[in-house]
């Protein structure tokens, strides 16, 4: 038995507890060396000596900031590790396996270790193999690796023959070298396969091309980060979450140039948290489990429907491992229990709207929500989805049509997340300034908000050193534990990982139910929008240009008539009931087109 301990030291404030951790280890006591003591090196927080701690788990219970966790693994999983980051810090087990001419898909929970594997794959970090007194060389990586089928890709990496390409998952911190020029420019910088025209014309950047790109969205930014990397000549691309930001329409195209533009006898690693989007496009899925922020396990490569049936089922064959307590399990909407129990109480009813914003045009069609019931709302960026929304909070007057209800007070979840606009230093802090019941532990906010979205074991972390998924569920309990009249959630998916997506979808259904309140989410993925969501608003049109949204109608309907417009079919798994996309052309493609099932419930 190996024994992995992790200390996060962005909680450990040794100053403030005195260290109880320390002073109740039974083994400082009754021998003598010690499993747990204060380093200089840490800056005099502490360090668990893992051969000799025993994990009787009381450093775990007396720590008042929950930073210490200790997991139990068997001995021989620590032959396979690849990287540390130091004492009493994150390890990672194996890497994904790269097939030439192949995509392989990574599906994963955030803090499980994908990003630092494709950091080591791309070249940027170099593994350690759990050394962490010094510095291991490119040799020692290629040797450790002789052998294996990670032997030639790390042989020719080192040595430089082999160029790999790497989409970085947060495409905001592009924003600081992207300081000149149009989009149409930076394309043409890169364009080293020449692919420019087809790219533009796969990924419907034409409208954007002569955009300066500081002004660019998230979405046209992260648009032009995949555009960039697939114009490159390589023979490695890296992908890592290429569809944040970007809505159901361009997800596809982006599917699309993917496997129409990949070079041959290329390897390429798509890491991303849309199952739909990676069941298509990748040829083989590598499960990575683990305790996030612990340790992560890199699996044996499945094929896509293998792995990703697997993955939802909580068991990997191959490892024969459990990696969740319960199945995922989708449900067909037009047969939901549920909806029937609804209240039949209008809060909010509108005629149809129609609304100019300088040269924006929206009309939306004529339609009610009742009290308790989630809504939701897909379509292209910049369509008029929010506008929508603050004319039914009042915030904004429509130019013709009404609303018949009081002005409401709004809880809003934003796209676009920043930590600058947090005026709190800690999470506690921010929770506190919202609602300070939702931190009494007897309190049902805090069982069904904090707790089931694991923000209760980062109450004590500073805000600016959050990642990006820690940020959005930050964002998401502060938006669902304000007391408030209508609730809107934007994108509350990105960068969030599957399980997280289920506990978003769960705690939004409670809010809505206990509170008895309306909830509009505006996303486009298709887990959180089979879990959440009562019924379903589309929006159609040209972005930017003009905007029509229908009223709120079946899942199943309104997800067929947005399909139907972007000429896409999709059939429900026969074992596991998840929602797959259909080859163009296929079978299944042709026969549901020509009998108007563009979405098989």
């Amino acid at each position: 038995m190996t024994r992995v301990a992790v200390i996060d030291y962005d909680l450990c404030i040794p100053n403030k507890c005195g260290i109880p951790c320390v002073r109740f280890c039974p083994v400082n006591k009754t021998k003598p060396y010690k499993a747990i003591e204060l380093s200089e090196a840490k800056q005099g927080k502490p360090i668990i000596y893992e051969d000799k701690c025993i994990a009787c788990g009381i450093c775990i219970k007396k720590c008042p900031y929950k930073a210490i966790r200790i997991v139990n693994l068997p001995s021989e999983v620590e032959k396979k590790l690849v990287h540390r980051f130091g004492i009493n810090e994150f390890k990672l087990y194996g890497l994904p396996v790269p097939v030439k001419d192949k995509i392989i898909g990574i599906l994963g929970p955030n803090g499980a270790g994908k990003t630092t594997a494709m950091k080591i794959l791309s070249g940027l970090l170099i593994p350690n193999f759990g050394i962490v007194e010094r510095q291991v060389s490119r040799e020692e990586v290629v040797s450790r690796f002789r052998g294996t089928q990670l032997y030639e890709y790390f042989e020719r990496l080192y040595s430089g023959k082999l160029k790999v390409i790497h989409k970085i998952q947060y495409i905001e911190s592009l924003r600081q070298y992207l300081r000149y020029g149009s989009v149409k420019e930076w394309l043409k910088k890169y364009d080293e396969r020449g692919i420019l025209k087809e790219i533009a014309e796969l990924l419907k950047m034409d409208n954007m091309l002569s955009k300066d790109v500081r002004t660019l969205s998230g979405g046209e930014l992260q648009k032009l980060a995949n555009a960039i990397a697939l114009e490159r000549d390589a023979e490695a691309y890296i992908f890592d979450e290429p569809t944040a930001y970007l809505d159901i329409r361009e997800r596809l195209n982006l599917l699309r140039a993917l496997d129409e533009l990949r070079p041959k006898q290329s390897y390429m690693f798509v890491v991303d948290h849309d199952i739909m989007f990676l069941d298509y496009v990748a040829d083989l899925v590598v499960i990575v489990y683990g305790v996030p922020g612990v340790y992560g396990h890199f699996s044996s490569p499945y094929t896509a429907k293998a792995g990703i049936d697997n993955y939802l089922k909580g068991f990997l064959p191959a490892e024969n491992m459990k990696i969740r307590d319960e199945a995922i399990v989708f449900k067909l909407h037009d047969v939901r229990d549920e909806v029937i129990t609804l209240s039949e109480v209008e809060l909010i009813s509108w005629s149809q709207i129609f609304k100019r914003l300088d040269t924006f045009e929206l009309v939306v069609e004529e339609g009610k929500v009742k009290k308790g019931e989630v809504v939701g709302i897909i379509g292209p960026n910049g369509i008029g989805k929010t506008t929508f929304i603050r004319i039914l909070a009042g915030e904004i007057k429509p130019d013709n049509g009404y609303v018949t209800s009081p002005l409401l007070t709004v809880s809003y979840k934003p796209q676009y997340l920043s930590i600058d606009t947090l005026k709190c230093e800690t999470v506690e802090e921010c929770i506190k300034e919202v609602n300070k019941d939702a931190l009494n532990e007897n309190s049902w906010l805090y069982d069904e908000i904090v707790k089931r979205l694991g923000v209760e074991r980062i109450l004590k972390k500073n805000t600016k050193t959050l990642s990006g998924g820690e940020l959005q569920k930050l964002y998401i309990v502060l938006s669902l534990i304000k007391d408030a009249d209508v609730y809107l959630l934007d994108e509350p998916s990105s960068h969030i990982d599957v399980e997280d997506q289920l506990s978003v979808a769960r705690a939004i259904r409670r809010i809505a139910r206990l509170r008895k309140v309306p909830i509009f989410v505006v996303d486009h993925n298709i887990l959180l929008i089979d879990y959440a969501i009562d019924r379903l608003m589309v929006f159609l049109g040209e972005p930017g240009v003009k905007g029509f949204g229908k009223a709120p109608t079946s899942v199943s309907r309104a997800f067929n008539e947005f399909l139907k417009d972007v000429n896409v079919t999709v059939r429900r798994d026969p074992d596991i009931g998840r929602p797959r996309i259909n080859k163009p052309g296929s079978y299944l493609d042709r026969y549901q087109k020509l009998t108007g099932n563009y979405f098989y419930n």
